[in-house]
């Protein structure tokens, strides 16, 4: 797959919802559905072969919606995209049925997608300290509850499974990006934050958590 439809390579202007309108009712679902079914494999397609044939499907679902939609297949677990939140979909290989029932649950997907980056947005205008001034000592409290609720919304979404970790940081920068900070030095603070200190199929416990969101205020108030 392109990495124009990585859900990794994701960033905060690509995927904030105020800039990418998606009003998706139970009508509309339907039409998107007839639109999407000629586009996926059928059931004797190998199934080691399914995963590629879905990458019409993610082009067709970025071109018409934003590049936002490429997540629409990032599931929980090692599925399709290492390390996702969405629970819908499990993996080509297994969700892939015939055209007309498998184009329904591309569409859930999808849905259960956007809820996840609308849900993520709340959390963020909840969680940003208020005011642009440079760093206090209580400024710096709150870049810490908002590492420390972030990693831990997004181990829950994604159990703490294979690869959660990636998404994890890529969250915490979209905080960052949707706070102001330049997306380079969101890349820096986050990597230098977690550092490793994440691993697969583990969700981090209190000290690691507390150590990261440490190491994050810090980042954060040497840009301020």
């Amino acid at each position: 797959m392109v990495s124009e439809l990585w859900a990794h390579t994701l960033k905060w202007a690509d995927v904030d919802p105020a800039r990418h309108v998606f009003d998706m009712d139970d009508d509309t679902a339907e039409v998107l559905a007839s639109l999407v079914a000629p586009l996926l494999p059928s059931a004797e397609v190998a199934r080691e072969d399914r995963w590629r044939s879905l990458d019409s499907v993610t082009k067709f679902l970025a071109d018409r919606y934003g590049r936002w939609a490429c997540g629409w297949n990032w599931s929980v677990g090692e599925g399709d995209v290492d390390g996702g939140v969405v629970e819908v979909w499990c993996c080509s290989s297994d969700s892939v049925t015939t055209p007309d029932a498998t184009a329904p649950l591309v569409v859930e997907a999808l849905r259960e997608w956007r809820g996840w980056l609308e849900d993520l947005t709340d959390r963020f205008a909840d969680l940003a300290p208020p005011g642009n001034a440079p760093v206090t000592s209580t400024d710096r409290w709150y870049w810490e509850r908002a590492c420390t609720r972030l990693v831990t919304v997004v181990a829950d979404r994604t159990q703490a499974e294979s690869g959660w970790y990636g998404h994890c940081m890529q969250v915490l920068r979209w905080f960052l990006a949707y706070s102001g900070i330049d997306e380079d030095q969101a890349q820096a603070i986050v990597e230098n934050a977690v550092g490793g200190r994440f691993g697969s199929w583990t969700a981090p416990d209190v000290p690691v958590v507390d150590a990261v969101s440490s190491r994050f205020a810090s980042g954060v108030g040497e840009t301020r």
